[in-house]
């Protein structure tokens, strides 16, 4: 049982005393990513789907950084600042992900770090 913590420049680098993520035993559990450009550390404050948008590359970055893709991904939870925003982020996360449909649960935040609509964190399955 070999814990991995896992850490890209591809993604934005954590916010506090975490990780980006850590595989263990053939998953990947991924930390909550908020809209963040990992280019300029800044906050992407556009619509909540451009921010889903930004949410869905960075936790894609964190994947790819492991050699791994979304379409490992087994669970999400999204967390949204006000659950009227569902349907947009539900376009952009169900056009991101395809046919690929993980478990999912949705629920709504008081706030989100740095102001945030949305967050987003997952778990996946390693691949070797």
């Amino acid at each position: 049982m070999q814990l991995q913590t896992i850490s890209t420049d591809k993604a934005p680098k954590a916010l506090g005393p975490y990780s980006q993520a850590i595989a263990i035993n053939g998953f990947i559990f991924l930390s909550g990513q908020i809209p963040i450009d990992p280019k300029t550390g800044n906050l992407i404050t556009g619509s909540t789907a451009e921010q889903t948008q930004q949410v869905l590359n960075n936790l894609a970055a964190v994947l790819a950084s492991v050699e791994s893709n979304p379409n490992h991904i087994v669970k999400t939870t999204v967390y949204l600042q006000n659950m009227s925003d569902f349907d947009e982020m539900n376009k952009v996360y169900a056009e991101f992900f395809g046919s690929h449909k993980p478990a999912r649960v949705t629920i709504e935040a008081a706030k989100l770090p740095k102001g945030a609509k949305v967050e987003i964190d997952a778990i996946a399955v390693q691949v070797k």
